[in-house]
C-alpha cells in the first residue's frame, strides 16, 4: 500500500474549527489514535503530516510507533504574518525572526522544514489563489536557511508563477501546486523536487454543496489536464490526499487518492511504480 504524503493529523475532515478546539487545552490523544487507527486498519505505514501550532503532531510522532506507523513532521508550518498559514503554524515577520522558527523546530525535533508561499485555491472561482504570494526572493532565503540547518522543505504553493519561484528556489516537494502552467511544468521536470497534487479535494467536494459543482468541475478537468502534462513531461510526482481536510477523511482519503490518479492516468502501465518512486523520494528527503 502507499504512504500518505500529504496529511494533517489535526484536522478531522468534517470542521476544522472544532477539531483544533480539541486540543486548544492539551493534546486530545484520543484524536491521533483514532486517526493511526484508521491508517493501520487500510495497512498505510508512512504519513507525512503538514504541522500545527498546538502540538498535536508532535505527540502523534511519539505515538506512531505503536501503530507501526513511520510518521514525518515539521513539527509547525512556518509562513509570514500576514499572509495564508496561521491554521497550521507559526508566522514571522522578519528573516531573522524566521531563522529562529527553524531553529526552534531543530529544537523540538522536527523531521523538515514547511513553508507557506501562497494562499489556497478560491473555490469560488477557477483559476485564482486566496491572497498574495511571498516574492521569490524572500523564498529563496527561507530555502536556504532551512537548507543550512540541514532540512529539507515542504513548499505549500500554488500557482504557476509562485511555483515556478519555488522550484528556482530550491524547494525539495511542491504541495498542491494548482494552475501550473507550461513553462512551470517544464522547470518541474528539470528539477529533483517531488511534486504532491492532493487533487482528490476538489472532487470530493463536489455535491457537498458548499460550493458551485460548476466551478469544482472545471477545477477538477484542469487539474487532470495538468497532471497529465506533468506526467508526460516526467515529473516526479507521489500521492497525498491533504488528509483532514474537509470530506478527506484519514485513510480513505489516500485511498480517493490513488483512484484519482488511476482515472486521471489510466492506460499508463508505470503508474504505480512511478509513484511508488515518488515516495522513495519523499522518504529519503524528509
Amino acid at each position: 500500500m502507499f504512504g500518505e504524503c500529504h496529511a494533517h493529523i489535526i484536522m478531522d475532515a468534517v470542521n476544522y474549527k472544532h477539531a483544533v478546539n480539541r486540543h486548544q487545552t492539551g493534546v486530545d490523544e484520543s484524536v491521533i489514535h483514532a486517526h493511526f487507527s484508521a491508517y493501520q486498519k487500510l495497512g498505510i505505514g508512512f504519513v507525512r503530516d503538514g504541522g500545527d501550532s498546538l502540538g498535536v503532531s508532535r505527540r502523534a510522532r511519539e505515538i506512531a510507533p505503536s501503530y507501526g506507523i513511520d510518521y514525518r513532521t515539521p513539527i509547525f508550518a512556518i509562513h509570514k504574518n500576514g499572509h495564508y498559514g496561521g491554521i497550521v503554524g507559526k508566522g514571522f515577520d522578519t528573516l531573522p525572526e524566521y531563522a529562529a522558527l527553524v531553529r526552534e523546530v531543530k529544537v523540538q525535533g522536527g523531521d523538515f522544514i514547511k513553508i507557506m508561499t501562497t494562499g489556497i485555491m478560491d473555490f469560488d472561482t477557477d483559476g485564482h489563489i486566496t491572497g498574495n504570494a511571498l516574492p521569490y526572493a524572500l523564498v529563496k532565503e527561507m530555502v536556504h536557511i532551512a537548507h543550512e540547518e540541514g532540512f529539507s522543505v515542504m513548499a505549500h504553493t500554488n500557482g504557476a508563477g509562485p511555483v515556478y519561484d519555488a522550484l528556482l528556489a530550491g524547494v525539495d516537494s511542491v504541495e498542491h501546486g494548482n494552475y501550473m502552467d507550461d513553462e512551470c511544468i517544464r522547470a518541474f521536470s528539470q528539477s529533483k523536487a517531488v511534486w504532491v497534487p492532493t487533487v482528490t479535494v476538489v472532487p470530493n467536494l463536489i455535491g457537498c454543496g458548499r460550493f458551485s459543482d460548476t466551478v469544482l468541475e472545471s477545477i477538477w478537468r484542469r487539474a487532470g489536464e495538468t497532471i497529465r502534462k506533468a506526467w508526460k513531461a516526467g515529473v516526479t510526482m507521489a500521492l497525498g490526499s491533504d488528509a483532514g481536510a474537509y470530506l478527506v477523511p484519514h485513510g480513505q482519503g489516500l485511498l480517493d487518492e490513488w483512484e484519482r490518479f488511476k482515472s486521471i492516468l489510466s492506460g499508463e502501465r508505470d503508474l504505480e511504480q512511478r509513484l511508488e518512486l515518488g515516495e522513495r523520494k519523499i522518504k529519503e528527503k524528509f
